[in-house]
């Protein structure tokens, strides 16, 4: 484990190296915010002011003093995911599903209620629907979640 201070698991901030990461992460229930196009210096004060562990491929920001950070050496998706369950810890459980795109708690969104927001043809297919109360976009179970779980499991 990444520290033994760390209990449970700990809301993450990735970098702008790691945009991919932070979008697989969140699939897996992560706390995992993702700050873009900024310097070291705001990537630290985030950190600093919502207690996140920084996630970076930038060996300079891992030894800066007062932070908790893990450096990710690997470039393949796979391997960054091993890394972060080897050193953070496994995803929280029960998962909560988060936005892929702002990080938010997806909440329930009742069928009725998606119907003018989704394509007819997944309206018509889908029972369940998620709403992301931050950006507001609507999820449901694609043909393509079959791959992403088998990706999750180590499958692929």
């Amino acid at each position: 484990m990444l520290n033994d201070e760390i209990q449970g698991t700990p809301p993450l901030l990735l970098d702008a190296m790691l945009g991919r990461l932070a979008r697989w992460l969140r699939l897996m229930g992560y706390d995992a915010a993702y700050i873009p196009d900024t310097d070291d210096r705001e990537v630290v004060r985030q950190a600093r002011a919502e207690s996140r562990v920084i996630l970076t491929r930038d060996r300079g920001l891992v030894r800066r003093r007062g932070i908790t950070a893990l450096l990710i050496d690997s470039q393949r998706l796979d391997d960054q995911i091993k890394e972060v369950q080897a050193n953070i810890g496994p995803p929280p459980k029960p998962v909560t599903a988060r936005c892929g795109v702002c990080n938010t708690p997806l909440k329930t969104l009742p069928r009725n209620s998606a119907q003018s927001r989704v394509p007819p043809y997944i309206w018509r297919t889908k029972d369940a629907f998620t709403e992301c109360p931050g950006c507001r976009r609507v999820y449901w179970n694609g043909t393509h979640w079959s791959a992403i779980q088998g990706r999750l499991n180590g499958d692929e």
